[in-house]
């Protein structure tokens, strides 16, 4: 698998998808949340195509299946508080929660095919 750049990754490209979504589901918290849940949320679902981009950017495999690797702990982060955020406004986040299972699952197969070049 070889890719000239984390941008070709499909995996990336709907990460930044996701980012924009969130982003836009942020905008729907009140105010208070401004400093708080909107602000972890962003922080989590930025860190997810920055991870995969660094990691595709290092020189070694475990290197890249270690940035994989945290990009997979903050989407994790992003999955839970979007669960909070469904709980506690009563928001609608059924696309939000699909889209991080297929970004975990296609996170998955990429750190198997990495593992399986090691």
């Amino acid at each position: 698998m070889t890719v000239k750049s984390y941008q070709n990754l499909d995996v990336w490209k709907n990460s930044i998808d996701l980012v924009v979504d969130v982003y836009k589901l942020t905008k729907k918290l009140p105010p208070e949340e401004r400093y708080c849940l909107s602000d972890q949320m962003r922080r989590a679902v930025i860190s997810i195509p920055s991870n995969i981009a660094e990691g595709q950017k290092r020189f070694t495999i475990s290197d890249t299946v270690h940035f994989c690797s945290i990009a997979l702990g903050s989407l994790a982060e992003l999955e839970t508080q979007i669960l909070i955020v469904h709980k506690v406004y009563d928001l609608n986040v059924t696309d939000l929660q699909s889209k991080c299972e297929i970004i975990s699952r296609m996170l998955h197969a990429l750190i198997r095919s990495l593992r399986a070049r090691q």
